[in-house]
């Protein structure tokens, strides 16, 4: 348990100590933008590797259990969870690395950014707290409630990273989108408009999901249904 919750703190902390503040910049100032990328990546891609090496390796310490009766909720919400992540994926967003240009268009909130400016994090989000109730052990609550901790503190940083370079151009943006789902709608200062997000994005969700549901016993050794 050690080891995991040293990798879980190295995993977030590299994201909300470098990624999300001024530290960034300095970096990129000094070593340039690609230097900076590339150093961050293998940053994050060893300590997400490290954090599933820990976790597979972490005892087993039973918190609540197993819950029988979540693994429904679990499915539909899991469902949900797939479908923000890839319409995220695949949705031109201004908060994705290189977007930056389209908060120049002149409505660049359309499909799901309608709903969340940050549909793909708050899809691994959703993700991370399903598995968090699911698994009710110490190890799962380390690893998913740093993934949960990460997404959700992942947009916060976003937007100030973003608020930080694009000023106006970002409060623009800000305006008519929302972090929480659905509260510039409820708020009156966006619509829903379903047919912009796409049949296929749909689709596709529900396709990788149901493969996912397909194999997840092999791939992991736990039936998500049973």
């Amino acid at each position: 348990m050690i080891q995991l919750t040293l990798a879980a703190l190295f995993f977030v902390g590299i994201h909300f100590l470098i990624a999300g503040t001024q530290w960034r910049d300095r970096l990129i100032e000094k070593y340039g933008e690609r230097v900076y990328r590339f150093g961050f990546s293998v940053l994050s891609l060893l300590g997400l590797v490290w954090l599933i090496y820990a976790y597979r390796h972490a005892p087993y310490i039973e918190t609540w259990g197993q819950l029988a009766w979540f693994k429904p909720i679990a499915a539909l919400l899991m469902l949900v969870a797939f479908f923000l992540a890839v319409a995220g994926v695949t949705t031109p967003n201004p908060t994705a690395v290189n977007g930056e240009s389209l908060l120049s268009e002149a409505e660049p909130a359309r499909g799901i950014l309608r709903i969340t400016r940050h549909p793909f994090l708050w899809g691994i989000g959703l993700w991370a707290v399903v598995h968090l109730i699911a698994n009710g052990d110490a190890a799962a609550l380390v690893l998913f409630g740093s993934l949960l901790i990460l997404t959700i503190g992942g947009t916060r940083s976003i937007d100030a990273k973003r608020q930080r370079h694009f000023g106006e151009q970002w409060a623009k943006f800000t305006a008519v989108t929302s972090n929480i789902p659905f509260n510039a709608i409820r708020e009156g200062r966006n619509q829903l408009k379903l047919g912009e997000i796409g049949w296929w994005r749909i689709t596709l969700a529900v396709v990788l999901y149901l493969a996912i549901l397909h194999f997840h016993s092999k791939l992991f050794g736990v039936s998500p249904l049973f």
